[in-house]
């Protein structure tokens, strides 16, 4: 399987919670990993980390792991920029579709990388964008 985007919630529970995740979601994202392909998460999986925890809706250690992972050679995270690209293609994520910006602006990572998106989440898969879940 080819490299994935990972939403915030489907990496949280990737790195410290599997049984969470769907079968096709979890198989999406160790096929990426074990290939040597990234798993993608958007920049903003990065903020939207600190706002959960800075809410108390996760604790400080979830976005502790998330960064100490990223760059491992054996997990193959990898953090796509939050550019230009992106940006333009947040478009293509209708507000009335996704209107939760963070969700839009990592559907938009997806297309930028013309990759799947590994998501639970309803909204964002009942959208245009191609998603694992």
């Amino acid at each position: 399987m080819p490299a994935v985007v990972a939403d915030t919630h489907a990496l949280v529970w990737y790195l410290l919670d599997r049984g969470r995740l769907s079968t096709d979601a979890l198989a999406a994202l160790d096929a990426a990993a074990v290939s040597g392909d990234p798993v993608w998460i958007s920049a903003v999986t990065l903020v939207e980390l600190t706002y959960l925890v800075e809410k108390g809706r996760l604790p400080a250690i979830v976005k502790e792991r998330v960064e100490a992972e990223i760059g491992r050679p054996d997990v193959a995270l990898a953090v796509a920029p939050l550019d230009q690209e992106v940006a333009r293609l947040v478009s293509q994520v209708p507000r009335g579709d996704v209107p939760d910006m963070p969700d839009r602006i990592i559907a938009a990572t997806a297309l930028a990388l013309a990759l799947p998106l590994v998501s639970r989440d309803r909204r964002i898969r009942a959208s245009a964008i191609h998603t694992i879940w």
